[in-house]
């Protein structure tokens, strides 16, 4: 009489009968734990350990490797949502566009700003306390009716958003690219306060001319070719000539200062343990630097008064 043979089981699932087992541990798994690899199968255990073993790709400028540029696509999805507030609410214009300084008249009306001020008005803009200003007017547009280009100022900064953001978001990693649009938003911003500080504007033209200036500066560091790099950039500072006539060169200006400046820092960093530390200080640095100058010019508007 033969010995009943044993009856071997998955490992996970110890109610079902296999007969195969893992690669590398050699455990027994079933169809349901099976996981394929370069040859036979693997466990579940030993695929997120051989993941978490990997060495994970990284880009120029140690940033993860990213195939979907889902941050472009949040970004022209959120700028797509203010812009729908806007329709709805005009008044949210009034209320976050990029102001340096103002006056809300007791008339509910905005006037240029002008020290010292009637009793009756209430400072508005950075130099009112409203810093949030310096961020929140890169992501509004010109109202439908209103300005030169109209509903065509949202569109063409979005079009222009998807095709760069697409090709610049991979180079640097999500992290990365997000830390540019930011610092480059708020660049353009705290230059408009700077030079002109009674001007309204709103748009993502300075983080996207950030964005522009990283594209051109990290081209150049990988060594790729550049004629087709350098054919944008005549077109994006030949825009910004123009734009001093349409729009607000001084943000446009502001952002593609702040964006090459980051991206120098990214892309000459040191590669090695160094490296986030250096792009880390370098970008704290030049949001200190914002601040400074932000807080002397409100300081010189307002005769030494810091608003809270």
């Amino acid at each position: 009489m033969e010995p009943e043979s044993a009856v071997t089981t998955c490992y996970r699932h110890p109610r079902v009968e296999c007969h195969v087992r893992c690669v590398r541990c050699e455990r027994y798994i079933c169809p349901d734990c099976m996981r394929e690899a370069a040859v036979g199968h693997q466990c579940p255990d030993c695929v997120r350990e051989g993941a978490r073993s990997m060495r994970q790709a990284r880009t120029l400028v140690g940033g993860r490797v990213s195939a979907v540029p889902v941050v472009t696509y949040a970004l022209i999805a959120l700028n797509a949502l203010a812009y729908l507030t806007e329709v709805v609410r005009p008044e949210v214009v009034d209320r976050f566009a990029m102001v340096g300084a103002g006056l809300l008249g007791p008339d509910g009306g905005h006037y240029v700003w002008t020290r010292p001020y009637p009793a009756d008005f209430t400072p508005e803009g950075v130099a009112g306390g409203e810093w949030y200003r310096l961020l929140t007017g890169a992501f509004l547009h010109l109202p439908p009716t209103e300005g030169t280009f109209g509903v065509l100022h949202v569109l063409m900064n979005m079009a222009m958003l998807w095709n760069l953001g697409r090709v610049v978001e991979p180079m640097l990693g999500r992290v990365h690219y997000v830390a540019l649009y930011v610092l480059s938003a708020l660049g353009g911003s705290v230059l408009v306060l700077l030079l002109a500080p009674s001007d309204p504007t709103v748009g993502a033209s300075g983080a996207l001319f950030g964005v522009g200036a990283a594209f051109y500066v990290v081209s150049r560091r990988v060594g790729a070719d550049m004629r087709g790099v350098n054919r944008y950039m005549t077109g994006l500072l030949l825009w910004l000539v123009v734009s001093a006539y349409l729009t607000s060169w001084q943000g446009h200006l502001g952002g593609l200062l702040t964006g090459a400046l980051v991206a120098l820092a990214f892309a000459w960093a040191p590669r090695d343990g160094r490296r986030v530390l250096v792009q880390a200080g370098a970008c704290a640095g030049l949001v200190v630097l914002l601040a400074v100058l932000a807080v002397a010019k409100v300081s010189e508007l307002t005769g030494g008064g810091i608003p809270q």
